[in-house]
């Protein structure tokens, strides 16, 4: 596996190029390297509508998808929060439904409602996807993150993604977002195997996803299971914590040196476990886990990388400050990237997220 295993390479430039990216050193560092004397910083969903340079080009592009696959606009708006915040990381402007949309299950985002796809609740409607056609979609997201690697500056790294394979196949299954992710629950329970073979599907999906984007130049990647906590603990271990096992086992064969982030985002005491069995490198910790199970319980095993509230983000003022400092001060000792516990919220004032930025970098005592 990639993460939280000693790495042998010979490949001295890719040594060389982490040195001077604070938060590629930082994956790459074990537990008694040097800490830098900041933590590093970027934010999930920081190219987004927060930004005024992004809803212009979002209102050119024609729609949402649009966007993602337009190589040129989407290496734009993934560079806009670099350019105004300068963050140690950078996150290819896409989206987790790419890969149901490659694989022949197309997806359309109607306003204001989030996306659409005609859901998947048989055999018959898996057996129309097809893995061996999504390389034609998957290209332009390579061509995009090409774009992105070239024009980034030197100091900031580049983070390629996906979905996990259960948080995606809600969408596939219930053909739009839902509050408990009931019909692909209920599809698991009724047809176990007809899950089960959606799940291979997108792990092995997810795996060339992925190792395409590093190919092309992603530096790091992370794995977003937005939906993992509606499942009870032997459903998680079976449809989250299986599946990220063989993405980590895969690409930590293939690509050995690329870290790797997971984010079972609000399960609680099942964090433990996914990282101690798909070692990966960094832990994304979402806003319902305590500082001091952190700090304790994970900072201890692997990078943790979280977790402000975005609604604190929202409003500012001191009760924001306050959190900002009591997060850096206590996750000191360790290995940490400061992000929030999920993605910024649209109506974020820029303000707020200039003051995040300086209350970070001006944490060195």
């Amino acid at each position: 596996m990639s993460g939280g295993q000693p790495q042998k390479s010979t490949d001295q430039s890719a040594s060389k190029a982490s040195s001077n990216k604070p938060f590629l050193k930082l994956l790459k560092q074990g537990p008694k390297d040097p800490l830098p004397a900041t933590p590093p910083i970027w934010m999930m969903r920081q190219a987004g509508r927060y930004l005024p340079e992004y809803r212009e080009v979002r209102k050119q592009a024609g729609g949402f998808l649009n966007l993602c696959y337009n190589p040129k606009n989407a290496c734009e708006v993934t560079l806009q929060p670099i350019r105004r915040y300068g963050f140690d990381a950078a996150i290819l402007f896409s989206d987790i439904l790419v890969v149901p949309d490659a694989l022949g299950q197309p997806v359309r985002f109607e306003t204001g409602e989030g996306p659409r796809l005609d859901p998947i609740t048989d055999a018959a409607g898996l057996a129309k996807l097809d893995p061996l056609k999504t390389s034609k979609t998957y290209s332009s997201i390579y061509e995009t993150v090409d774009r992105i690697k070239s024009e980034l500056p030197d100091e900031t790294t580049l983070i390629g993604f996906c979905g996990a394979p259960f948080t995606v196949a809600t969408y596939m299954i219930a053909g739009r977002g839902t509050p408990d992710q009931a019909p692909a629950r209920t599809l698991a329970y009724r047809d176990p195997d007809l899950f089960q073979n959606m799940i291979d599907m997108l792990v092995d999906s997810s795996i060339e996803y992925l190792r395409g984007q590093i190919d092309a130049g992603a530096q790091v990647v992370q794995v977003f299971d937005s939906w993992a906590s509606v499942l009870p603990d032997e459903e998680f271990q079976k449809w989250c914590l299986e599946p990220m096992v063989r993405i980590c086992e895969a690409l930590g064969q293939s690509h050995p040196l690329t870290p790797i982030i997971g984010f079972p985002r609000a399960v609680g005491p099942l964090y433990k476990p996914y990282l101690e069995k798909t070692g990966v490198n960094a832990i994304g910790c979402d806003t319902s886990l305590s500082l001091s199970y952190i700090r304790d319980e994970l900072q201890p095993h692997a990078v943790v990388q979280g977790n402000l509230d975005p609604m604190l983000l929202l409003n500012g003022g001191p009760q924001f400050e306050n959190r900002v400092r009591k997060i850096i001060e206590t996750l000191a000792g360790g290995r940490h990237i400061f992000n929030l516990g999920h993605g910024i919220i649209k109506e974020t004032p820029l303000k707020n997220v200039e003051r995040l930025v300086e209350l970070v970098r001006g944490s060195a005592k």
